[in-house]
């Protein structure tokens, strides 16, 4: 692949010339995926070279960038990647006649939005330039407050992970623990405040390569026979260093479970598929988190087929004074049991709370009643 004659830092930003900067040298695909873009309200301009695309890229002025895959001179992956090596990060989707798992690995690791094939679906296609906007306002945002900036900056220095057990009743012993991000920086010290701040501010790649590389330290330490439960925003999901198989917690990827939140917005996941089988083969398990308590109750179930679902703190609080609290948690047993996934009980604080649980068939559990999170890996016996 040639080099570029111009380094984009030498280039001037330029005002807004399209909303799609279209880049392919098949002149009659290229006036069907225009076609669709204009009719679904969207400006476009083409190119039919990938080098001259990735300066125009890189000198701005585009919302996003559709580019097919197979290309002379260029592929539309190795123009990925040399956007993200400059640090553009223009949202890319990847359009190709000629699917392989390779380029769609590529198009996972590099962070591209979506990895569409030919002939277009016209739906599809909008459905990720729909993603691909929202990528966009997610990276675009205004500039933060120096005073709070600044101590944000020193609360991601002094970042540190505690551990909470999860034990098996079976086992009477931890099989797990959930790693929880910590900071004492004031104005951060509770994690919803740093995870709120990250998202308000475009900081959140910064926050969740931060917690890996602490977890990836981490998950060489805890003890034999137990795995890492590390929670991942779901705006993590367009991080390409996540889908490194180089990455400091993929060496340990193995004994990891990627405990993936409700509160993201897992519908804007462009070709979530793809990229959950990618964490797979690198060896990662799933979870989701927070069941109960967000947005997608039993479809979320289906979307990401998890090794484990985790009952929020609002289904196991109180427990054995709500009937139909009882009820949910039974069902939710039983759907676990049946299709080989494994059911983690949050926020258990009490005796009767345990006893329910316990009464209820659910095996593992977390929650203060066992132990506190904790810069060491407490061990317990249930």
């Amino acid at each position: 692949m040639d080099t570029l004659t111009l380094p984009p830092s030498q280039s001037r930003p330029r005002a807004k010339r399209a909303d799609v900067l279209l880049v392919d040298d098949d002149e009659l695909v290229a006036r069907t995926v225009e076609r669709i873009l204009v009719m679904g309200g969207y400006t476009v301009e083409k190119s039919t070279d990938a080098q001259e695309a990735a300066r125009e890229a890189m000198a701005g002025g585009y919302d996003m960038v559709v580019s097919d895959v197979h290309m002379p001179g260029m592929t539309g992956t190795e123009l990925l990647s040399l956007l993200r090596s400059y640090g553009c990060s223009t949202p890319v989707i990847l359009i190709t006649g000629d699917p392989s798992i390779a380029t769609a690995t590529d198009a996972v690791e590099l962070g591209a939005v979506n990895y569409l094939t030919k002939p277009v679906d016209k739906d599809a296609l909008l459905r990720a330039i729909a993603r691909a906007h929202a990528v966009k306002r997610q990276v675009v945002v205004e500039p933060p407050d120096p005073e709070k900036a600044n101590s944000f900056e020193r609360a991601l220095e002094t970042l540190w992970m505690a551990f909470q057990p999860i034990v098996s009743l079976a086992a009477h012993c931890p099989v797990a623990y959930e790693a929880l991000m910590r900071t004492r920086e004031p104005g951060f010290e509770n994690p919803l405040a740093m995870l709120s701040y990250a998202e308000s501010s475009g900081r959140l790649p910064d926050l969740g390569r931060a917690i890996r590389d602490l977890c990836g330290n981490a998950a060489g330490k805890i003890p034999h026979g137990t795995a890492l439960f590390v929670n991942v925003h779901a705006q993590d999901l367009f991080d390409a260093e996540l889908f490194s198989s180089s990455s400091r917690l993929a060496a340990y990827a193995e004994n990891v479970v990627l405990e993936i939140t409700e509160r993201g917005a897992i519908s804007e996941v462009g070709d979530l598929p793809a990229r959950l089988r990618r964490l797979r083969s690198l060896g990662f398990r799933l979870a989701i988190d927070d069941l109960g308590a967000g947005y997608a109750g039993l479809s979320s179930i289906a979307t990401l087929e998890p090794d484990f679902v985790k009952l929020d703190m609002s289904l196991t609080r109180d427990l054995a004074a709500s009937p139909l609290r009882q009820r949910l948690v039974s069902s939710m047993v039983e759907t676990c049991r049946d299709t080989g996934m494994n059911l983690v009980a949050e926020g258990v604080e009490t005796i009767h709370e345990l006893a329910k649980l316990t009464e209820l068939g659910c095996d593992l559990l977390q929650g203060y009643h066992f132990a506190r999170p904790s810069a060491e890996f407490v061990w317990v016996v249930a």
